[in-house]
């Protein structure tokens, strides 16, 4: 397919820490493709498993808006702007790391593993003021239908970030056709990521966690083979 980028599920990048069981899709720690180094500004798609009562120790960021989706369990969350927080399955965390921040992310319970998704975009801004946020969807506006969960509108339904671009999500049942329009066709593209089942988006069928970026379109066309969720994630193609 013209101006696209497969990437299927087993050719992600895969490390097994024992605390941690993660899969890469663009180049992170010890996985390096120079191929797979990042989509348009989209740098991190990290699907990460973590078991019970472990997490990550307190680490630096600067300079990357940092989305976080969990789809299992509740996380604990502790930055240096003074935020304690749990995220659990049906909400959404953003933060700016701007001019610099510490945090950590610990599995807040102690019998089940946390399962999510850390998403990294380059931002459009340089050495902005760190920024915490965290919302909960309503997942039944979601029913059959993409809802909007990241602008880069404040006023904007969902969570908001420093760059021109639009995450959406949505619940499909089998049989299930609809489109979705670009907002910015003219300089972004999108990459859409199965959550869970199977689709076919622009003719290529996708499984679990598999992806497609596409880019000089305006508009994806998606059937559910299966029943499933499914994420977009539009972004610009230029780095800044």
């Amino acid at each position: 397919m013209k101006n696209s980028l497969l990437i299927k599920a087993d050719s992600r990048g895969h490390a097994n820490h024992g605390w941690l069981d993660t899969n890469h899709t663009f180049s992170f720690a010890n996985y390096y493709n120079p191929e797979r180094m990042h989509f348009g500004v989209l740098r991190v798609i990290n699907d990460d498993y973590i078991a019970a009562g472990a997490g990550f120790g307190t680490h630096p960021h600067e300079n990357m808006e940092i989305i976080t989706i969990p789809f299992e369990g509740d996380l604990e969350h502790k930055d240096s702007m003074g935020h304690k927080e749990v995220i659990k399955h049906g909400d959404v965390q953003v933060m700016s790391a701007g001019t610099g921040i510490y945090h950590s992310e610990y599995n807040a319970n102690k019998d089940k593993a946390v399962k999510l998704f850390q998403i990294w975009v380059f931002p459009d801004k340089r050495n902005v003021e760190p920024r915490y946020d965290q919302i909960t969807l309503d997942t039944s506006k979601m029913a059959n239908q993409f809802m909007q969960i990241l602008s880069p509108n404040p006023e904007d339904e969902g969570v908001w970030i420093h760059q021109n671009a639009w995450f959406d999500m949505g619940d499909f049942e089998a049989g299930k056709k609809v489109s979705h329009k670009l907002r910015a066709p003219q300089g972004n593209g999108i990459y859409a990521m199965v959550v869970d089942g199977k689709f076919k988006v622009n003719g290529q069928e996708l499984e679990y966690r598999d992806g497609l970026g596409l880019w000089e379109i305006s508009e994806l066309e998606i059937e559910t083979l299966e029943k499933g969720r499914l994420l977009l994630m539009e972004v610009p193609m230029q780095l800044n």
